[in-house]
């Protein structure tokens, strides 16, 4: 064996060694930048549909929960509210959702499922701001225009179902979320009968 052959087998063997090290190298540090990539578990049990438990719900009375990172309301309608929601479509600029701002099944005068509850997304149309209910000083819903939902950004209003009213900045109707009822006291938010998100 020369000494030239002995040495472009050594050189052969050394370049194979640093190329597989290398490899092994590249792999152990993009293996961990990758898997940084993917939604860590937090971040997909916010996206995830939510069970809320509405059986303690009393009339007039409005529950949070969040979903996607948003304020979603659930409100128990009183009878006077849903009888009064079908009689001022005039003084609204969206009265029958031609807007795509709710599922197909809940594009009604009640924008909902069930008329005396009430779900939407908490967030204004115009700006993003979080709208205030408003009830009277008793904590009792009102069955005229003065109770609803006012944004306190910019004065956009909007109506028991969530229709906004004309003369405020807000363009759109509140967002109401894809939703189910699982049973009379449970209600999966974010995910519908069809199982469409």
């Amino acid at each position: 064996m020369s000494n030239s052959s002995f040495n472009n087998d050594r050189r052969r063997f050394l370049t194979a060694t640093t190329a597989v090290v290398g490899g092994v190298g590249v792999a152990a540090v993009t293996v961990p930048f990758i898997r940084s990539l993917n939604p860590s578990e937090k971040v997909k049990a916010v996206g995830q549909p939510v069970e809320v438990d509405i059986s303690k719900l009393e009339e007039g009375q409005m529950m949070r929960v969040a979903w996607r990172g948003k304020p979603v309301w659930i409100i128990r309608r009183s009878p006077s509210v849903v009888a009064e929601l079908s009689s001022h479509h005039t003084r609204l600029k969206d009265p029958d959702s031609i807007q795509a701002q709710q599922p197909d099944y809940v594009r009604n005068v009640y924008r909902s499922l069930k008329p005396e509850y009430f779900i939407a997304v908490g967030v204004c149309t115009h700006l993003g701001c979080s709208p205030n209910y408003r009830q009277d000083a008793l904590g009792t819903q009102k069955s005229d225009r003065n109770t609803g939902f006012l944004c306190p950004c910019h004065r956009a209003v909007y109506d028991m179902a969530g229709r906004v009213l004309i003369g405020g900045p807000a363009p759109y109707n509140l967002v109401i979320p894809r939703h189910m009822y699982l049973n009379e006291h449970k209600i999966l938010i974010g995910i519908d009968e069809n199982g469409e998100a």
